[in-house]
C-alpha cells in the first residue's frame, strides 16, 4: 500500500513524462518531415536515423523515462535544493544541470537508436561513425534546441506547480471545479501562539524567516496524512482534506500531533537561530462547503461555506479553555477508532452568528 507521500510525489512526477512525451512527438514528427529532403544530400545521410516503427517506439519510451527520469530529480532533490533561489535563477541553474545530465543521455541513445535502424550490433564501427557525423551536423543543433524546450516547459510547469499547488493545478487543468460542487470536506485552522509578540521581538525580516521555516516544518505531515494547504494568512494555515481522506485513518487528527511532533524535533534549531521556538493552537470541523474556480483578474479555487467560519471561531476558543487542539462534536462523532485517543468534553458553547450550540472535544494521545 502506497503512503500518501509516495502517491503525491508519484502524480507530481507523472506530468513529466507525459510533457515530454507529446513534445518528443512533436519533434520527432516535424524532423522527419523536414530532413525527408535532406536525406537527397551524402553528408546528411550518415547522420539522420529513419523514423521505423521501431525507432518509433523506442524513441517514445525514451522521451517518457527520460521525462520521468527529470521529474524524479526534480521533485525528490533538485527542487528542493534550489528552493530559496528566485524563479529565473531556478530556471537558469536548473537548465545548465539538465543540459550536461540530457547530453549524456543522447550520447546513450542515439547508438541505440542508430543499431536498431540499421539492425547491427551496438560496437559495430558504422554505429560509432554515424555518432560522430551526427555530433557534428545541425541534426545534432536541432536534437539539442528541441530538448532545451521541452526541458524549459517542463521546468516551468514545475515552478507553477510549486507556486499554486500541484492539486489546484491539477484542478485547473482538469476543469474540476469550472462548475461549483458541492462536497463534503474537514478543515483545520492553526494559528501560532504569541505570535504578536515575536513578531515585535524578532522584527518584520527574521519573523518572516521564521514563518517560512514554521510552514515548511510542517510540509512532511500535510503530505503524510493527506492534507491539502487551503491557505496561508499571516501566522495562520488552513489545511483541508476530502471527507474519506481526512478520516482515513484520522488522518485529520493525527496530522495535528504529527505537526506537533516536527516542531518539538525543530525546537532547539529554532531556539538557537531565533530565539524561541514556536507553537501553535487549532481547530477542527466537518460539513459542506460549496468548491468552484472565482477570480477575472486572479483565478481561484475556493471553498465558502459555514464550516469555515465555524472552524476559525473553535480554533479562537483554544485560549479561553487553555488547549491545543479543540474538535467540533459533529467531527467526533465520526473519527475511526477514537478509543485511541483521549477525548474530553468541554460542554456547549456558543459560537458568535450561531443558533444552535456546539459541543466542543479536546483530544490528546493516549500514552
Amino acid at each position: 500500500m502506497l503512503s500518501p507521500k509516495t502517491k503525491r510525489n508519484i502524480s507530481r512526477i507523472i506530468p513529466y513524462g507525459v510533457i515530454w512525451l507529446v513534445l518528443g512527438w512533436v519533434n520527432l514528427f516535424s524532423q522527419e518531415a523536414v530532413l525527408t529532403a535532406a536525406l537527397e544530400e551524402n553528408s546528411a545521410q550518415s547522420a539522420v536515423i529513419r523514423m521505423t516503427p521501431t525507432v518509433f517506439i523506442f524513441a517514445s519510451i525514451a522521451v517518457i523515462v527520460v521525462g520521468l527520469l527529470v521529474g524524479t530529480i526534480e521533485v525528490v532533490w533538485l527542487g528542493n535544493l534550489f528552493g530559496k533561489k528566485s524563479f529565473l535563477r531556478k530556471i537558469g541553474y536548473k537548465l545548465v544541470f539538465y543540459t550536461i545530465f540530457l547530453l549524456l543521455i543522447i550520447l546513450i541513445c542515439y547508438p541505440i537508436a542508430a543499431a536498431l535502424e540499421s539492425r547491427i550490433s551496438l560496437f559495430d564501427p558504422i554505429i560509432l561513425d554515424k555518432l560522430w557525423n551526427f555530433l557534428n551536423n545541425i541534426e545534432f543543433t536541432s536534437t539539442m534546441v528541441s530538448i532545451s524546450f521541452s526541458l524549459f516547459v517542463s521546468l516551468f510547469y514545475s515552478e507553477i506547480s510549486e507556486n499554486i499547488g500541484h492539486g489546484v493545478l491539477m484542478n485547473f487543468f482538469t476543469g474540476k471545479y469550472h462548475t461549483p460542487k458541492e462536497e463534503k470536506r474537514i478543515f483545520l485552522f492553526s494559528d501560532m501562539k504569541s505570535s504578536t509578540a515575536i513578531a515585535e521581538r524578532l522584527g518584520h525580516i527574521e519573523y518572516f524567516e521564521l514563518l517560512r521555516q514554521y510552514y515548511s516544518d510542517f510540509s512532511d505531515a500535510i503530505v503524510r496524512h493527506s492534507g491539502e494547504v487551503y491557505q496561508y494568512i499571516g501566522d495562520e494555515i488552513v489545511i483541508s482534506w476530502k471527507y474519506e481522506d481526512g478520516i482515513k485513518n484520522n488522518n485529520c487528527i493525527n496530522c495535528f500531533f504529527a505537526m506537533k511532533e516536527a516542531l518539538k524535533k525543530r525546537a532547539d534549531g529554532y531556539n538557537n537561530t531565533f530565539g524561541v521556538a514556536p507553537t501553535f493552537k487549532a481547530g477542527l470541523h466537518v460539513g459542506m462547503v460549496t468548491t468552484g474556480e472565482i477570480g477575472a483578474l486572479k483565478k481561484e479555487i475556493i471553498f465558502t461555506g459555514d464550516v469555515l467560519n465555524t472552524t476559525a471561531r473553535i480554533q479562537a476558543l483554544c485560549n479561553q479553555y487553555n488547549v491545543n487542539l479543540l474538535v467540533s462534536e459533529d467531527l467526533v462523532n465520526e473519527l475511526e477508532s477514537a478509543s485511541k485517543f483521549q477525548i474530553t468534553s468541554l460542554g456547549k458553547n456558543e459560537l458568535r452568528g450561531k443558533e444552535e450550540n456546539l459541543e466542543l472535544f479536546t483530544v490528546r494521545h493516549k500514552c
